[in-house]
C-alpha cells in the first residue's frame, strides 16, 4: 500500500515570523485529511539576507519541501534561481509561488490572482475607470495587472522610487490595452483629485510600519479604498477611509484568496475558500486577544 504523501511548504521573507500564512495552510490541510506541515523561513531570524536567497532554495530542496511561498524582499530576486517561470509570473517580474518538483524550481504569482477574486468579492460594482496605487514593488505590480484584468481603464502608479514605478508602468502598458502612468507622491493629490478609487500596496500600515501612506484629507467619500496590508486588518488608511465614508476592503481577502490558490498549486486539491476566510477570521480574532501566539 502506497503511503500518503506528507506535504511539506515554507514562506520566505523578512520579519515572515509572525505570519498568519502558515497556520492558515495548515488547517485546510488538515480539514482536507492531507499530511500538511508549513513554516515560516525568517530570513531576520536567520541573521540572513537577499545574498543567501540561492542558499535557502538549494537547503529546501535538500530537506525535502515540496514547494516556498515568497514574500518581500525576495519576489524579484528569487527569479534568477528558478528553472521555469510561469508567463504571468514572468511578466509580471514578481513570483510568490515556488514548487520544487522533479522537472525543477517552477515560479508562480498568486498574488494577482488573489487580489482579482479579492477585488470581485470586496469591491463588487465600484467604479473602475481611474485608479491610484501605491507601491511598484512585487506585490504593486501584480495588483496592477489584476486591476487592469478587472477593467481599470487609467491607471496611475505613484512610488517613492519613481524608476521603479515607470518600470512597472511600461511593462503594463505593454500588456494592456489601458493607459498607465506613473509617478511619485508629488503627484498624488492631483491623482487622487479625479479617481475613483486608491489601492495601497506599500508596508505602510502593518505593525511594524504604523501609521498612513498620505494625508488622508486627500480623500472624499466618493473613493473606495482597498489596503493589502493584513497584520492588522483594521490599518489606519481603512479606520480613516471608512470616517470619511468610503468603500473599503481589508487585505485578508486577498491574502486568503492568494492562499487558496497557492493550496491548490502544491497539492492539487481545490481548497474551500469559505472555510478558509472562516478560519483566517478565526485566526485574526485570536492575534488580536493573543498577540504572542503567532510570534
Amino acid at each position: 500500500m502506497a503511503r500518503e504523501h506528507a506535504y511539506l511548504s515554507g514562506l520566505v521573507g523578512t520579519g515572515v515570523t509572525p505570519s498568519l500564512t502558515p497556520p492558515l495552510h495548515m488547517a485546510e490541510g488538515r480539514a482536507q485529511g492531507l499530511q500538511y506541515v508549513y513554516r515560516p523561513i525568517d530570513l531576520t531570524a536567520l541573521e540572513l539576507d537577499l545574498q543567501d536567497l540561492r542558499l535557502v532554495l538549494n537547503w529546501a530542496e535538500m530537506l525535502g519541501f515540496d514547494a516556498l511561498n515568497i514574500t518581500h524582499p525576495c519576489k524579484r530576486d528569487v527569479i534568477q534561481f528558478l528553472d521555469d517561470v510561469d508567463p504571468v509570473a514572468k511578466a509580471l517580474g514578481a513570483v510568490n509561488t515556488v514548487l520544487l518538483t522533479a522537472e525543477g524550481r517552477i515560479g508562480y504569482n498568486t498574488d494577482t490572482t488573489g487580489f482579482e477574486r479579492a477585488f470581485r468579492t470586496g469591491l463588487s460594482g465600484a467604479a473602475t475607470d481611474r485608479v491610484v496605487m501605491l507601491g511598484a514593488g512585487g506585490a504593486g505590480s501584480a495588483v496592477g495587472d489584476a486591476l487592469l484584468r478587472l477593467g481599470v481603464a487609467h491607471l496611475t502608479i505613484i512610488d517613492l522610487d519613481r524608476e521603479r514605478a515607470d518600470e512597472v508602468a511600461t511593462n503594463l502598458t505593454g500588456r494592456h490595452s489601458a493607459a498607465v502612468q506613473s509617478g511619485g507622491f508629488d503627484d498624488l493629490e492631483k491623482a487622487l483629485a479625479n479617481s475613483d478609487g486608491i489601492v495601497q500596496c506599500t508596508p505602510i500600515g502593518m505593525h511594524n510600519h504604523p501609521g498612513t501612506p498620505f494625508d488622508v484629507a486627500l480623500l472624499r467619500p466618493e473613493h473606495w479604498v482597498a489596503d493589502i496590508v493584513y497584520r492588522p486588518l483594521e490599518t489606519e488608511l481603512l479606520r480613516a477611509a471608512r470616517a470619511k465614508g468610503c468603500r473599503t476592503m481589508h487585505g485578508g481577502l486577498m491574502a486568503v484568496a492568494q492562499a487558496a490558490d497557492t493550496f491548490q498549486l502544491v497539492t492539487g486539491r481545490d481548497p474551500d475558500l469559505e472555510r478558509m476566510q472562516a478560519h483566517f477570521q478565526s485566526l485574526v480574532d485570536d492575534d488580536e486577544v493573543n498577540p504572542e501566539r503567532y510570534q
